[in-house]
């Protein structure tokens, strides 16, 4: 059984001011729960991430914690992504302060079920 995911992600960012990439190519490797992967970001660079779902925190809904690469301001960020059925809602932030969200809905195109 392989661990790869494939996956596309669509965003909305709320309460920033850039001008933001809204699609997101994803490939991720999902082991018990630990994962790692690489996405195509908000700012337009490949990211690299490392990190944890932990199941069920709220009705339903995950949580995904970790370590991530590519965003301005860091070389590694922390991250942090409540999602469940493919929706999501991430903290978002900006160099000169601002502090937003992401919604996103992230399409499962192949992989592990």
């Amino acid at each position: 059984m392989s661990c790869i995911e494939i996956l596309v992600a669509i965003t909305l960012h709320l309460g920033l001011e850039g001008d933001y990439n809204n699609i997101h190519p994803h490939g991720r490797c999902n082991i018990d729960n630990w994962i790692t992967g690489a996405y195509y970001n908000s700012e337009e660079n490949v990211s690299l991430y490392v990190g944890k779902i932990i199941p069920n925190v709220d009705r339903n809904w995950d949580l995904e914690i970790g370590l991530v690469t590519g965003y301005s301001g860091m070389k590694v960020a922390p991250m942090i992504r409540y999602i469940n059925d493919g929706w999501f809602v991430a903290p978002s932030y900006e160099t000169s302060g601002n502090i937003g969200l992401t919604l996103g809905y992230e399409f499962k195109l192949g992989g592990k079920k």
